[in-house]
């Protein structure tokens, strides 16, 4: 599976997902606006393991939606949410959405 992009949002595929259950499916919140980026269809679970989120997503496909961006669908299996960031002269800094 490849990696999947939508924003400042980026899923990487991961052998196993572990941690604490998160009982909601916001991936993220935008910095600039206050959308989201969440799951809105499909069968899936959000984890929290040492300040890291993961998906697993139990049905064929999940779609991941934010109010900016089209809507994706993700596929079945085990994901690490991670935030993008990109180099600046002063350092490193998030993406902003």
């Amino acid at each position: 599976m490849q990696p999947i992009r939508q924003g400042d949002v980026i899923l990487l595929p991961v052998p196993q997902v572990e941690g604490e259950k998160i009982p909601h499916l916001t991936l993220a919140e935008g910095e600039v606006t206050g959308h989201k980026h969440r799951i809105t269809e499909g069968k899936a679970k959000l984890f929290s393991k040492n300040d890291t989120l993961y998906l697993r997503v139990y049905s064929q496909a999940a779609l991941l939606a934010h109010e900016e961006h089209r809507a994706i669908a993700v596929p079945q299996g085990h994901w690490m949410v991670k935030i993008q960031r990109e180099y600046e002269p002063e350092g490193w800094r998030y993406v902003a959405d």
